[in-house]
């Protein structure tokens, strides 16, 4: 298809053809983030003993069903993908050892994702640093580097993983062993904490310490950016490759971090609410690291309270497990934050990670935008044309907006979720409940706000990007779980229901996010579509239990129908205008009724095209343009406009 370059203008894509592109994708897929062989889906157990020879070739699948799923993709109307992989995917056999069948691979599906019309943008994806940490992204070798042993972070309570923790024998959902939705927990547990801390800030904290004559953090970025490039030589010339994601959702490590304070409510120090899971501080993990056991707070929603409220004391480490290799010491010990004496340990350093010589160090500025402008420098030498797409801490919010030092052409690719129906898989609608701030939303013009509200102020943080011209606000993740209510729509739809009734809340869910998105004018890529999803508790993406793909081969009861297998397509598969001859101004979809309203100021000579999906319009559509003519294209779902003697262009779509 060889679709046009793309830069940006302002807020917007633009292309080598003039027109602006509103980006409407997906990430694909939730599986990429364990290996195809052996097959790394969490429920299924693993000591991870393998890692080095382990294969991604196949995620987010085999290229023999490549056509089949972007065409559905496709016909659902995405225009892009943020296609996943992992630093392990592509070094996992050792320091500068790449996987050549899998860059082949990667590079055919980018090539591949053309011909169905979709721009690429490259996500070095990880969630709590690694596999080993409960989650996915680096290589377990760079353990062995640090001086780490990944084979006792489960004994030393260092790391919640779900191949240690849950019970394969028993299945199911098991909130006893490994509750729902707290792998992101592993930020704050010490293995994740210690590696993030050297990653980003290893030259500010422990400058001293070496692994193979170079910094730790140098070592750490510098093989990160080394398979980073190893992906982007593959990818140079494909014109449908707009860029790369700098690093899904880093972490902070311990930066700005006192060493004694742990969070469990609002405070001076921290006033955000307290989460669900362990309250640890910097020395806490320091200490449960050297094999000390330490009584730790355990939070937990109270539903009745509204409130994230301490549950119990948890005793970590009672075996006493030290997780560092035998002759290898702690690089903050030897940096002199604190010490061991008699068995306990003492701080030395209460304000280390907080400032040094009066100034407060902020994980942004010092660390983030440096890091920033080093990917940019490397992926831009092997394509300068390459758009960066910037993520921050998702953690930290945006006190600070994006660090004034980075680099040009960066698009803001922040996530969002609603973090209440993401992190307890419950949608209550019409009347929400927040039980990390205690406020409730009634309605589904409040809850829209409310969306509305909170993505506009990540679209605001774009606007200093670029040295001041703005930049566009591409939503890099959001979306909604599928099992929600103890998975109530895979029961009925065991059951035989095949109607849109069990799948009403999620339909509502999605459609109240994308109407924030079309009031916004945002870009996006939903997460996430799974080609591997099952309706099963205990698999859903294949990953750690979470299940947010709008696709599940369980639901593909027809191979025929090209819609067969997806889930609530009603919340998603939505009118949009996705190439734009003008300035876009207005964007308006009422599912209901299927109205829908674009409105735009016309420049130059090309045609705006429509995304018109079937889905929507069963029976057909009648549309009405204000200051130009339209011609269909019901093949292609696409309705092409061309202004005609006026500025201002409006089209009118509505059911028939």
């Amino acid at each position: 298809m060889a679709l046009p370059r793309l830069g940006i203008e302002g807020e917007w894509f633009q292309g080598t053809d003039g027109r602006r592109r509103l980006l409407r994708g997906v990430n694909l897929g939730g599986d990429c983030k364990v290996p195809y062989t052996p097959n790394g889906h969490t429920n299924i157990p693993t000591d991870f003993s393998d890692h080095r020879t382990v294969s991604f070739v196949g995620r987010p699948f085999p290229l023999a069903e490549a056509d089949e799923h972007f065409g559905r993709l496709k016909a659902w109307g995405f225009n892009c993908l943020r296609l996943l992989t992992t630093w392990e995917a592509v070094e996992h056999a050792g320091p500068g050892q790449y996987d050549e069948e899998y860059l082949d691979y990667f590079a055919t599906l980018c090539r591949m994702a053309d011909d169905y019309g979709m721009y690429v943008f490259v996500d070095f994806h990880q969630d709590v640093w690694s596999r080993m940490t409960g989650g996915d992204g680096a290589p377990g070798w760079l353990f062995d580097a640090v001086g780490l042993d990944f084979t006792k972070f489960h004994a030393a309570g260092a790391a919640h993983v779900m191949q240690y923790k849950y019970d394969f024998a028993r299945g199911g959902r098991q909130e006893d062993t490994y509750p729902t939705m707290t792998w992101s927990q592993n930020y704050k547990y010490p293995a994740n904490a210690i590696m993030w801390t050297l990653f980003f800030a290893g030259d500010a904290f422990c400058p001293d310490f070496l692994i193979e004559g170079r910094s730790a953090q140098t070592y750490l970025q510098e093989h990160y950016l080394g398979a980073m490039e190893a992906v982007a030589h593959r990818v140079r010339d494909l014109p449908n490759v707009i860029g790369f994601d700098s690093l899904n959702e880093p972490g902070s490590g311990y930066v700005g971090l006192p060493l004694s304070y742990r969070h469990v409510g609002p405070s001076e120090k921290n006033p955000i609410p307290a989460r669900p899971g362990l309250a640890w501080s910097p020395l806490d993990g320091f200490a449960a690291a050297q094999g000390l056991a330490r009584e730790l707070p355990e939070m937990q929603i109270d539903w009745d309270a509204r409130a994230v409220v301490k549950k119990r004391d948890v005793l970590v480490n009672a075996d006493g497990i030290s997780i560092w290799r035998e002759g290898r010491q702690c690089p903050f010990e030897r940096a002199g934050v604190y010490r061991l004496d008699g068995g306990e340990i003492v701080a030395l350093d209460e304000d280390f990670f907080v400032a040094r010589n009066g100034r407060k160090w902020n994980m942004d500025a010092d660390f983030m935008g440096p890091f920033f402008a080093k990917v940019a420098k490397r992926v831009r030498a092997i394509n300068n044309d390459w758009l960066l797409f910037a993520e921050l801490d998702p953690g930290a919010g945006f006190a600070h907006g994006f660090p004034a030092d980075t680099p040009e052409r960066t698009v803001n690719a922040s996530h969002w979720y609603d973090i209440v129906t993401l992190s307890t898989k419950r949608f209550d609608f019409p009347v929400k409940i927040n039980p990390y701030t205690g406020r409730t939303t009634e309605g589904a013009d409040a809850i829209e706000a409310s969306y509305t509200r909170q993505l506009g102020r990540i679209k605001d943080a774009s606007k200093t990007l670029n040295r001041g011209a703005g930049a566009p606000a591409l939503l890099g993740e959001f979306g909604i779980p599928f099992d929600l209510d103890d998975a109530a729509a895979y029961k009925a739809w065991n059951a035989g229901d095949r109607t849109d009734g069990p799948w009403e809340k999620h339909i509502i869910a999605l459609d109240l996010m994308y109407n924030a998105l079309d009031q916004l004018l945002m870009h996006s890529t939903h997460w996430n579509y799974t080609a591997s999803n099952r309706n099963d508790q205990a698999v859903g993406d294949g990953w750690n239990q979470e299940d947010l793909s709008i696709y599940s081969i369980d639901q593909r009861i027809d191979p025929s129908d090209i819609n067969s297998g997806g889930r609530a397509l009603k919340g998603f598969v939505r009118p949009y205008a996705r190439t734009i001859a003008g300035r876009p101004l207005k964007m308006k979809f009422k599912r209901e009724t299927g109205a829908f309203r674009f409105v735009y100021e016309a420049e130059g000579d090309g045609d705006t095209e429509i995304f018109v999906p079937r889905l929507q319009y069963p029976n057909g559509y009648e549309v009405e343009v204000e200051g130009g003519t339209a011609t269909r294209d019901d093949e292609n779902q696409s309705l092409k406009v061309h202004a005609v003697g006026s500025r201002k262009v409006a089209v009118i779509i509505a059911r028939k």
